[in-house]
């Protein structure tokens, strides 16, 4: 499928770009942040997929959700999806996951530089906060940081493949691509989720 992976102001596009890094991977258990990076994980496999549980109500929890998960399963790969003021909130993940170290834990950070949960404010990394060089300073042993349609291949490489933990900042546009109708039932995608994460009936 040809996803055309940028916005009209010619910076990487985050709902194709999820789109893309989903595609193929329908088995694939992703956990989520607030906001808009729960609406891409909508957008990539629809309201009801039973492997993605979209957090609500826990800002910056996504990444330690994710290390239990790995943690837990060894054998199943984890991704967590999150925007930047989501992770800045979390951050001190970095150091956690990284001292517990799961080959089979991912996280792509999606770097817009504003906060969209809460009404567009600066984010700190408009201010030149570099997330990518965090996690190098954290020690973990795969970090990328992708702003251009040609770093995509390679980066979506890693998230699915590599030991890791894998750490992966994409610079988005800030165009807000807008909500879309998904499940807030947490005791349900709780369930949801245990079913087809275990292979329950």
């Amino acid at each position: 499928m040809n996803i055309i992976l940028t916005e009209t102001d010619g910076a990487l596009a985050r709902r194709p770009l999820v789109k893309k890094i989903l595609e193929g991977h329908d088995d694939l258990p992703v956990i989520t942040g607030l906001s808009v990076a729960s609406y891409d994980s909508v957008a990539a496999r629809g309201a009801d997929h039973p492997l993605t549980f979209n957090l609500h109500g826990a800002l910056g929890g996504a990444p330690m959700v994710g290390l239990g998960l790995a943690l837990a399963q060894p054998t199943k790969r984890i991704l967590v999806l999150m925007g930047d003021f989501d992770f800045i909130m979390g951050m001190r993940a970095l150091a956690s996951i990284r001292t517990n170290a799961p080959k089979n834990l991912a996280i792509a950070v999606f770097d817009n530089g504003i906060s969209g949960e809460t009404g567009g404010q600066a984010t700190a990394s408009h201010w030149g906060v570099n997330f990518a060089s965090m996690a190098i300073a954290a020690n973990w042993p795969v970090v990328r940081s992708v702003s251009t349609v040609n770093e995509v291949e390679p980066a979506i490489e890693d998230l699915h493949s590599k030991d890791g933990p894998v750490f992966v900042n994409f610079k988005v546009s800030p165009i807000h691509p807008g909500p879309l109708k998904k499940t807030r039932d947490g005791a349900w995608m709780k369930l949801r989720f245990r079913q087809a994460f275990l292979g329950e009936p």
